[in-house]
């Protein structure tokens, strides 16, 4: 008797073990679980990156005037683009040279030291066209004309073309910046309005080089200079000094961040709906 009721106990739990709500229900939990585990994974998108940053150019990327002889504008920026959340560190590759003019630079991007970085490259940032600017002021010091400055742009034009093809030959997908002139003579040449001018051809002139290669953008900071110029200079009244950098380097992590960064960071899912309408 004692074994019959022992027997009837065990089919009953060996039944209900078995039953197919049970079991539906447990698949079901399950699913769930794995279900929130997708969800709960985040796209690579958000995870903070590191980046690499090629600096080319003039005395600016070198950091001539800089009282903490760091790079100039570089120190500031790294900081400002470590603290936006989708970077973890930005590595920068200074090539500066005081000095150099375009056909100078354009030299330079030939090393293989330098190729190699900007292969690496996430986004190259390119200080130059002042010494070009300044070839003219010393070979025409006693005579300036706007047509000597006319003259030069046509060479920095070109210089600056075949700068840009060089990097995107290197490096296809690469953010290219590159940072404006502003006007460091108003010390010698404060009399002469037509500077500010020259400046502003060269500007347009480079902005217009620009529009023929994806992915590049420039970078004005001569309206920094225009009222509190003195203020922003080294003692040497050509240079920024740290203030001046600093104001530098604001102004490129601005247009980073505006044109690139932002863009990045965007939900795809959210920017699908935004381009549909929803």
């Amino acid at each position: 008797m004692k074994k019959n009721i022992l027997f009837l106990l065990l089919s009953f739990l060996f039944l209900a073990s078995c039953n197919p709500q049970s079991y539906i229900k447990e698949k079901l939990n399950q699913h769930k679980e794995v279900s929130l585990m997708v969800k709960e994974k985040v796209p690579e998108e958000f995870i903070p990156q590191d980046i690499q940053i090629v600096s080319v150019g003039d005395s600016l990327t070198q950091g001539v005037g800089d009282s903490t002889n760091r790079g100039g504008y570089v120190p500031y920026l790294k900081k400002l683009l470590e603290n936006d959340k989708s970077i973890n560190e930005a590595i920068f590759n200074n090539f500066g040279i005081k000095g150099n003019r375009s056909d100078q630079l354009l030299k330079r991007l030939s090393s293989s030291e330098v190729k190699k970085a900007v292969k690496e490259a996430d986004y190259v940032i390119v200080t130059i066209g002042g010494n070009d600017v300044m070839k003219v002021v010393r070979e025409n010091f006693s005579s300036l004309n706007l047509k000597a400055f006319s003259q030069q742009r046509k060479v920095f034009e070109k210089n600056l073309q075949e700068v840009l093809a060089t990097v995107r030959n290197d490096n296809p997908n690469s953010q290219i910046i590159l940072v404006g002139l502003y006007n460091p003579f108003f010390k010698w040449f404060a009399d002469i309005r037509e500077i500010n001018e020259i400046i502003g051809e060269w500007n347009q002139a480079s902005q217009d080089v620009l529009k023929k290669y994806p992915n590049t953008y420039f970078v004005e900071i001569a309206d920094l200079f225009y009222d509190e110029g003195e203020k922003l200079l080294h003692t040497d009244y050509f240079h920024p000094n740290d203030q001046g950098y600093a104001l530098i380097a604001n102004r490129i992590f601005e247009k980073i961040n505006e044109e690139i960064l932002e863009k990045k960071s965007v939900d795809p899912l959210t920017a699908e709906n935004e381009e549909n309408g929803n």
